[in-house]
């Protein structure tokens, strides 16, 4: 296509800087929500004045961040049409039924629902308006549901519920339930929204904190920080569990991320994973073992074969075994990969031209070529196609090296999240059980923690999304399309100018957010209404 690299870079950069603002209000979102739809459960079932009090300041603090969620999600979205037009059009049939399903059915669910739940406190009944707070936040949730479907099929496409058709040049679906089912979008999902309400917890328990420390508001600090702890305690031991899941799933459906991800260059059998380290960022085919891609390291013997193929002596594969293949384990070579999708490739052009001059018996064969079976898993049946491999033909005769994500990008977001994760389960499991002691009021030390982690959450949910996203490269769509052939051919000025237009507006935004959430804050509860 011969797309400018520059242009390239500065589009990536463009949908990176707006992921990233966007999802600072996204989970936020998804845990605020539910933890509004508690605070007024108690409201309802006690009918104390002072849980309708709690209810309402944080759902005041809710609405501040649910305004600016859906205006930087709909950019979002926007940049798919503008910057990766080519990527929207290749996988448009597949990419936007989800999406779809999200704007039409959880957008509006949304919409509707928060109306009755923050103007319809004196306008419909209590257990009307209970249920408009619940709906919200399902509805909220429902929404990181179908995006997180969309994402999961970028993440792992497969010939189960979509298939490159020859005809179009497109990919299109064919199982829509197998779509939203597939594993891979499911525990995206479940570990997406646990670390949401993980962070509203510890953001709750934070604010709370602080009130306790300043000798405020020490009623409604006590109950809010009581309903945050155990959420938080829940949620983020789920955040671990479902985390494990994830990461086996990452191991068996892309290598290259999981083996960027802990810095292995080398297969092996009983893989360590590796609790702290410093990688070097050196190419995989010079590197003879894992040891010498590290200035130092922490290993866990025999973790990531644990993790990632639940056998603790299991092999897997590294970065080196992934480019030059290993033929003891079935694992392909890049080389071969490449040779079968140029061969797709071809196909595609002959069919096309075939068609062109009517010649239908050439049409037909190279329409069978492009669906050959070239492998089949004899236990599942799945099969593999010539069309499956499309997208490795445009890196043959190209640096093997490309094929991978940056290794301490990669590595150093995933340890990092990890890392807060754990801090995180420590926390909330020292502040339940002060809370259940009735120690918490009088624990400064821990007030101090709690308040100091509340920002966090914001840097484990980043870097998590860092560790998806940069660790699928070089893929829009992992093994079927390059990130370098999805971009929209775009003159250099105007993704720059959009760039800087955005950085302006999310700047402002973010300074008119943060200051609109330290004002409620510091009035209080009392001052919220």
């Amino acid at each position: 296509m011969g797309i400018d690299l520059h242009m390239l870079e500065w589009a990536r950069a463009q949908f990176a800087m707006t992921a990233l603002f966007h999802f600072f209000f996204v989970p936020f979102t998804l845990g605020m929500s539910f933890l509004v739809a508690f605070f007024e459960t108690i409201y309802v079932k006690t009918g104390k004045e002072e849980w309708k009090e709690i209810t309402q300041f944080w759902q005041t603090i809710f609405g501040i961040n649910f305004a600016l969620g859906l205006a930087t999600g709909i950019i979002h979205e926007f940049e798919f049409g503008t910057n990766w037009s080519t990527y929207s059009w290749v996988v448009g049939d597949l990419f936007g039924a989800p999406l779809a399903v999200e704007g039409i059915v959880a957008f509006f669910m949304e919409a509707t629902f928060a109306a009755i739940s923050f103007f319809g406190w004196k306008r419909v009944s209590t257990g009307v308006h209970l249920s408009a707070t619940w709906l919200l936040a399902i509805g909220s949730n429902l929404s990181a549901l179908w995006i997180l479907i969309a994402n999961g099929f970028m993440q792992h496409p497969s010939n189960e519920f979509g298939f490159f058709n020859i005809d179009t040049s497109r990919l299109e679906m064919t199982n829509f339930w197998a779509l939203i089912t597939q594993p891979v979008a499911q525990v995206k999902f479940l570990h997406t929204i646990s670390a949401g309400y993980t962070l509203s917890s510890l953001f709750v328990l934070g604010i709370s904190a602080l009130y306790l420390l300043k000798g405020k508001h020490k009623d409604f600090a006590k109950k809010s920080a009581a309903v945050a702890a155990a959420f938080g305690l829940i949620s983020s031991i789920f955040v671990a569990v479902i985390g494990d899941e994830h990461a086996y799933e990452v191991a068996n459906t892309q290598p290259t991320k999981i083996a960027s991800a802990e810095g292995l260059y080398v297969g092996e059998k009983g893989a360590p994973i590796v609790a702290i380290g410093i990688p070097k960022n050196l190419p995989a085919e010079e590197v003879k073992s894992n040891d010498e891609a590290f200035v130092f390291k922490i290993e866990l013997p025999k973790m990531l074969s644990l993790l990632g193929k639940r056998d603790p002596n299991a092999y897997v594969p590294g970065l080196k075994d992934l480019i030059k293949g290993n033929e003891e384990y079935g694992i392909w070579p890049l080389k071969k990969l490449a040779e079968i999708g140029k061969e797709a490739r071809e196909d595609l052009f002959k069919y096309h031209e075939a068609k062109k001059v009517g010649d239908e018996a050439a049409a037909e064969a190279a329409k069978a070529d492009f669906y050959k079976v070239i492998w089949e898993d004899k236990d599942t049946g799945v099969k593999l196609t010539k069309a499956d491999l499309i997208g490795y033909g445009y890196f043959l005769d190209k640096n093997p090296d490309l094929i991978y994500p940056p290794v301490p990008s990669v590595f150093y977001a995933f340890h990092i999240m990890v890392g807060l994760g754990f801090w995180f389960i420590l926390l909330f499991l020292m502040s339940w059980v002060a809370i259940v002691k009735g120690t918490f009021e009088q624990n400064k030390f821990l007030q101090k923690l709690a308040v100091i982690s509340v920002p966090l959450p914001w840097i484990a949910t980043s870097f998590g999304w860092m560790t998806a996203e940069i660790g699928r490269q070089p893929w829009t769509v992992f093994g079927v399309l390059p990130t370098a052939e999805s971009v929209t051919p775009l003159a250099l000025t105007n993704v720059q100018a959009t760039f800087f237009l955005f950085l302006t507006a999310f700047v402002i935004l973010g300074i008119a957010e943060l200051k609109i959430l330290f004002t409620v804050v510091k009035s209080g509860p009392k001052g919220a209404h």
